[in-house]
């Protein structure tokens, strides 16, 4: 008698697929963008791709001179200073890569839409990340298994202990509290066991999001910074005044140098200058200091430096009937072969005067005062000028010269000060990122996890699992636990060296 016939054999097959519950896979062509733009903005290797693009534009940044701020308040000052800046790259680069440097913003790179755009997907970045870590970074501080298989309570494996003959479970929980720690308990009806969990510092993990919040804070104010912020160089001459930016502007300062002092300066050593100096808005005074290097005003949303000084001789301009052209110091803010040098157009005529301040033979300040007319333009643009008879007038003397209808009066000597005018509205910013980024890393580093797992078995056997943040020489607390757990036996009895008690710390790992 034959049985029935075997079956035919089938292949085995092997199915993939999500589990249950699991997000589906996008399927249109926007899910599908979105999501890889998600990805893109929480990979790491983007992440670095991103800092050394803008530690490259930084290097450039620090190596190739840049514009001054105050270069952007006006196309005259953006010619002049650009053109400083041809004099010193065209010999050695070449005016047509120059010129493309130019365009390319090299010359103003924290400011380009290069810099801006690198710092703007940062910044995105930074958020998506953040984003993307909140919930895993929630799940891992705030759910919480306080019943753990028996396995887990292994004494052979490293960070367990058991304590036979334990006190009571409440008894447990009470050493716990003392150490710190918050207490939850479960219990096994099947078993009859008792679990109980301590954990300390249970939402540090959550303190990372301070330190992503400072990075991003840190990198809104600096586009704030550039954007928004205002530095500018102010030369005021001793007794004069000057704006802080363009007359007819709503709310505009008003600086007045009282007074300069710069001890040893006639040595040509000075140990020290300070400038009174006093800010006025709308003809009402704000505030006045004796400021210094070191010592600021700030006032007005302004920080009034003093960065430097120099001669500005008082001159008096008079034509032949004795009508004062100009009266006032004229600030001598460049050097000629090592002297001051300045240059003043004389109100009403086609005449201006080079200033060069020297030194007679007895010490005393002459100041050598060149007269000169600008006939025409040179090819290259420059201006074409005709010179006058030189004068070489002294403090307190008058001199005239032929060519011209006025004569020149050296009346005194005084000094200006050289302040730059800062605004910055992303400082503000920039203290709140720190205090958010000090909070974060102080609570990482100072307030680390630490959790520590009870078995408490219905025969008295308490087995103990400790675990810690790698921030914290765990080994040492919960050896301390481990002794005061020891103590509260029932029976009184202390642990001896490699009994049962002793606790198994050969490492201490993370959660």
């Amino acid at each position: 008698m034959t049985g029935p016939a075997p079956a035919t054999a089938r292949p085995a097959q092997l199915r993939f697929g999500r589990p249950s519950g699991g997000a589906a896979a996008p399927t249109t062509r926007p899910a599908r963008l979105g999501r890889a733009l998600w990805r893109l903005f929480t990979s790491v290797n983007f992440a670095v791709l991103q800092i050394i693009y803008l530690a490259l534009l930084g290097v450039i940044g620090m190596t190739i001179r840049q514009l001054p701020s105050f270069a952007f308040h006006s196309l005259g000052d953006y010619q002049g200073e650009m053109a400083k800046l041809q004099a010193i790259y065209d010999p050695v680069l070449g005016e047509g890569v120059v010129d493309a440097m130019e365009r390319l913003q090299v010359f103003q790179v924290f400011t380009s839409a290069w810099f801006s755009g690198g710092l703007i997907v940062l910044v995105v970045s930074i958020i998506i990340c953040t984003l993307d870590r909140t919930p895993r970074l929630w799940r891992m501080a705030a759910e919480v298994r306080v019943a753990q298989p028996q396995p887990y309570f292994d004494p052979e494996l490293p960070d367990r202990a058991l304590i036979p003959g334990a006190p009571a479970a409440a008894v447990v929980a009470g050493i716990l509290r003392r150490h710190r720690f918050r207490v939850r308990t479960a219990a096994d009806g099947e078993t009859g066991a008792t679990f109980i969990y301590g954990d300390r510092n249970q939402w540090t993990k959550l303190a990372t999001l301070f330190t992503h919040l400072g990075l991003i804070l840190f990198l809104v104010a600096a586009a704030v910074t550039s954007r928004l912020g205002e530095q500018q160089g102010l030369v005021v001459a001793e007794g004069d005044s000057l704006t802080v930016g363009p007359i007819g502007t709503p709310g505009l300062l008003l600086v007045r140098n009282y007074g300069f002092e710069a001890p040893g300066f006639e040595t040509g050593r000075p140990t020290d200058f300070t400038t009174d100096l006093a800010v006025y808005r709308d003809g009402q005074l704000l505030a006045r200091k004796v400021i210094r290097v070191n010592d600021p005003l700030e006032i007005g949303g302004y920080t009034f430096h003093q960065n430097g000084f120099g001669p500005a001789p008082e001159l008096v301009v008079q034509d032949r009937t004795g009508a004062t052209l100009w009266t006032g110091p004229v600030p001598l803010t460049e050097s000629h072969e090592g002297f001051p040098f300045g240059l003043l157009s004389v109100p009403g005529r086609d005449v201006g005067l080079q200033l060069l301040l020297d030194r007679g033979a007895d010490g005393a300040a002459v100041l050598l005062v060149l007269p000169y007319r600008v006939t025409g333009t040179a090819a290259d643009g420059t201006p074409q000028i005709s010179t006058l008879d030189p004068m070489a007038i002294s403090r307190g003397e008058w001199q005239t010269a032929s060519g011209i209808d006025f004569a020149v009066g050296f009346a005194s000597m005084s000094d200006y000060s050289v302040l730059i005018a800062s605004r910055d509205p992303g400082q503000g910013i920039v203290w709140g990122a720190f205090l958010s980024l000090i909070t974060g890393i102080l609570v990482i580093f100072y307030l680390p996890r630490r959790r520590v797992w009870a078995r408490l078995a219905a025969d008295g056997d308490l087995a103990l699992v400790g675990r810690s943040d790698r921030y914290v020489d765990f080994e040492r607390e919960f050896g301390r636990l481990l002794d005061d757990l020891v103590k509260a036996r029932p029976d009184g009895s202390a642990a001896e060296p490699g009994s049962d008690a002793a606790a198994s710390t050969a490492s201490t790992g993370g959660a």
